[in-house]
This record gives C-alpha cells, structure tokens and sequence, in this order.
C-alpha cells in the first residue's frame, strides 16, 4: 500500500525543492500522528519537544489536491466544486450503490476545526482544507488573515482567487519556552486588519486555531472590557487539551492603546 506524505514544515530551514522536507507517513504511522495532534499520544525522539511540533502545518494529501485543482478546472469558474473526499457516496443495500456526485452539486457544508464567531463580521478557525471550502463560502468572506509563516498551499489561493477573498499573512510563531515569544507588534498589526470594516467578513486562522489565533482574540477581547477570566475561559476552552500558561501572560500584558488610538484615527465606529 503507498504511503502518505506529509509535509512538516520549519519555516528557519524549509527547503521547498528538497525531499528531506517530505515525511513519509504509513496507515499506522498516520493513526499515531493523529492521535498525537489530539492530544492523545506523543511522538517519541522529537528534540525540539512537544509543542514545536505541535504548531507544524501539515498540508492536505497531495491527491486529494490534485483532484480539486482537477475539478476546479472543469467548473465554469464560479468555483462550485464537490468534496474530493465525497465524490461517490456508498448506498447498502441498493443496486445503484454507487453515486457520481455531479460538479454542480455543492460540497459538503464542514466548518473548520476550532471555528466560531468572534464578533460581527469576525470569525476564527484552524487551518482551512479543502473539504471546508464551500462552508467558507457560504460566510461570503471578503479577507482572510493567516498567522502561519508557511507558504499558503495553492489550494487555498485558488480558493480566495475564485472567490474573491483579499488575504492577508502575518507569519508568527507561538508562545513556547524557554525563548521563543510572539512579538506584540504582530498581534498589533493582525488586530488592526480584523477590525477593519472594509476587510470584514474576515476568517483569522493559524494551524490548528488555539494557540496563535487564541492570542490574538484574546487581545482582542481586551479591547472589548473583558475580564481576564472570561477571556481565560475562552482561550482555555479553544486550546484544550494543549493551553499554554506563556499564551495567557501574553494577553495579560498585552497593551491596547496603540489600537485604540488606530481606532480613533480612523474614526471605526465598530460593533462589538
């Protein structure tokens, strides 16, 4: 059986030409890889420990890429295409078991990972695939703002290109310790774009939508009068099983002013 390849990226030493980038991954390998993004495992003999891992993106499969870009060829460029994952749609106890799903049919309606309404005109989610596309449609995004440093996969850019959607990236690393901190002036400069009325509908999004995107809400909710309990409350409930005491210091230092005062220059009247 061919094995599954998965793509783990370090955006200080990716080398995209390079097959030392690619991990090959088999059926078990995948299951134990899974389990581990769940929280529910560890991989062992990972020097860079448990949550350098843990923010990697890992990128769709590469057939089930190639079957979308395929199919959005055939579309009449209005970008209505199936879930490559739904193409047939298995029947018991019927002739007919087997079904071709007609392009014109819209996929399946399958939020991302971690997705919820932020506030009007905001959302959040993890790492939008493809078999989340058409849910995302349905929002009638207008931006998309990406907190990963990573290359966005071409999927994704056919995606927005098709639909429209301006997208923005502000390429971050998570909270982990001892050293490595999120720089408050990219949390700033992510927090102007998504209360910008003219970028909104927009989706913030990180890998897997808790850690990165967590810290920008949270600043976000300051700027909204919560308290550091409810926004605590909400950072945990999103980051479980893997919240981060380091992410939750950072909202609590974190300085709104500068936003504030973007928001009086540009004369925002923002509805929360």
């Amino acid at each position: 059986m061919a094995s599954m390849q998965y793509k783990i990226i370090d955006s200080d030493i990716f080398d995209f030409d390079s097959a030392e980038s690619m991990l090959s991954v088999t059926r078990s390998e995948e299951s134990h890889l899974i389990e581990y993004l769940n929280g529910e495992d560890e991989i062992e003999g990972t020097e860079e420990g448990d949550e350098a891992v843990y923010d990697r993106y890992i990128p769709t499969d590469s057939n089930i890429v190639e079957e979308y870009l395929r199919m959005i060829n055939e579309t009449d460029n209005d970008g209505t295409v199936i879930n490559p994952k739904a193409r047939y749609i298995e029947r018991s106890g019927n002739d007919n078991c087997k079904i071709r799903l007609d392009k014109n049919i819209v996929g399946l309606y399958e939020p991302p990972e971690n997705f919820s309404v932020v506030c009007k005109g905001i959302y959040r989610s993890s790492f939008p695939r493809i078999e989340n596309f058409e849910f995302l449609k349905s929002l009638k995004l207008k931006s998309i703002l990406c907190l990963i440093p990573e290359e966005y996969p071409i999927e994704n850019k056919k995606f927005n290109e098709i639909n429209g959607i301006n997208f923005f990236q502000i390429g971050m690393s998570g909270n982990k310790e001892p050293f490595v901190k999120i720089k408050p002036e990219l949390v700033t400069k992510a927090i102007k774009i998504l209360i910008n009325p003219e970028n909104q509908p927009i989706l913030v999004h990180c890998n897997r939508g808790k850690h990165r995107t967590g810290c920008v809400i949270g600043c976000i909710r300051k700027l909204q009068k919560w308290s550091h309990s409810m926004i605590f409350d909400e950072y945990r409930r999103f980051a479980y099983p893997k919240e981060r005491p380091l992410d939750q210091t950072f909202i609590e230092i974190y300085k709104t002013e500068e936003v504030e005062e973007f928001i009086m220059d540009k004369g925002f009247c923002i509805e929360w």
